[in-house]
């Protein structure tokens, strides 16, 4: 007998296109907290105290809306509140136990390695991608907090309230986790400000299942692979942080299950044309990672590997994890994805440089190179993918 009565079974609109909200939801009071005796000071400062200091270099940089920046999200509550998991509801069961153990629970505690970094040691430009690296992670991890802790209040469902809760409260450990060790810098973010000042997307609830699934898996593999590599070479790990990887990526892996689940549960949202909507973002979050992470090639040096080398190894992992839900994924080992990928990259340079022409030969530049950006993104999209039938056991365990 289940525990509770199921709530009305969502319809394929009302998950497609939920009743857009008027506005954005207003500063979430949290209360973000690590697992070991030092508390993280993840909020932000009083109206008084924050009044007295002009905001830190990277709060701005956390605040800035680009295409590239983490961004934060909001979506249709009701809609939220009426989806429905009884088709899974024994591997929803299992997977909710698995949060309340809380696998993770006192993982996220410094230890005097952080001390004993001293950032002077590090070249000047990988100081600067370090930091780069971290406010970006920082941002991504608090925008599944502040959303995900928003479902939580708005839904009564008692799935959809459980499930939301135990992921903002693992959001809130890591973003406090690496907050701090930009506060060790003394460059900490005001996150309290950046949950009032970062402007909000709406998705709908189909398309935040997309995006959050693949946040989550692509963030794992992110997180594993540079855990294997300093695994491998110990002598090139440059920040303590990374030695926390391996069972912090556990927790992104354990996310995306439970997006998995509720995709496994609603199949409409990857039939028909959703297969295609699927798809899209698929390779708009690769070519998203592809052109971010070129960006950052000390940082990359550092690891022992190139950004291409790096984002290869991610890519196929995250690929064949999308197995599980998506019928058709994108083939990352053809010649033509590879290259697509570096001609966005290029066009995104030349973007960046037409934004400092003033006048109508900058804005006649942009225009022309927004049409070059479409045109490749969309042979990419059109490429043939990998197609197959996702397995009857919707569930895989982190092996890689």
């Amino acid at each position: 007998m289940p525990r509770h009565r199921p709530p009305r079974r969502l319809g394929r609109a009302q998950l497609d296109h939920g009743r857009r909200p008027l506005r954005a939801h207003r500063a979430l009071p949290l209360r973000l907290r690590s697992e070991g005796a030092r508390p993280v000071n993840a909020v932000s400062q009083t109206a008084a105290s924050r009044a007295a200091q002009p905001l830190n270099q990277t709060t701005q940089e956390a605040v800035k809306d680009t295409v590239l920046a983490p961004r934060f999200y909001t979506t249709d509550f009701a809609a939220m509140d009426r989806i429905d998991v009884e088709p899974v509801r024994a591997q929803w069961d299992a997977l909710m136990d698995e949060f309340r153990r809380d696998p993770n629970k006192g993982h996220f505690t410094r230890n005097e390695a952080f001390d004993s970094f001293r950032m002077a040691d590090l070249p000047p430009d990988l100081q600067a991608e370090l930091l780069d690296f971290l406010v970006s992670s920082v941002t991504a991890e608090f925008s599944g907090c502040v959303l995900y802790a928003e479902i939580r209040k708005r839904v009564t469902n008692p799935d959809m309230k459980a499930l939301f809760g135990y992921m903002s409260r693992d959001e809130a450990r890591h973003a406090g986790f690496i907050n701090d060790t930009l506060k060790d810098l003394g460059v900490g973010v005001d996150l309290g400000f950046l949950t009032r000042a970062k402007k909000y997307h709406y998705f709908t609830p189909k398309f935040i299942f997309y995006a959050t699934y693949l946040s989550e898996k692509i963030g794992y593999a992110r997180y594993i692979t540079i855990f294997r590599q300093f695994e491998k070479h110990p002598e090139l790990r440059f920040h303590p942080i990374f030695l926390w990887f391996d069972k912090w990526c556990n927790d992104e892996f354990r996310h995306g299950e439970a997006f998995a689940l509720l995709v496994r549960a609603n199949p409409h949202l990857v039939a028909g044309r959703n297969k295609y909507w699927a798809r899209f973002f698929q390779l708009a979050v690769f070519a998203t990672m592809y052109v971010r992470d070129h960006a950052r090639p000390a940082f990359h040096r550092a690891l022992g590997m190139t950004p291409v080398e790096y984002d290869m190894k991610v890519f196929r992992i995250t690929e064949e994890i999308c197995r599980q839900i998506f019928p058709d994924t994108l083939d990352v080992d053809h010649p033509g994805f590879l290259a697509g990928l570096e001609r966005l990259r290029l066009i995104s340079g030349r973007m960046a440089e037409a934004k400092a022409t003033p006048g109508l030969l900058g804005k006649a530049r942009r225009a022309g190179l927004a049409v070059s950006a479409a045109a490749t993104f969309a042979r990419l999209y059109l490429r043939t993918p990998r197609r197959g039938t996702p397995p009857a056991d919707v569930r895989l365990s982190p092996a890689w």
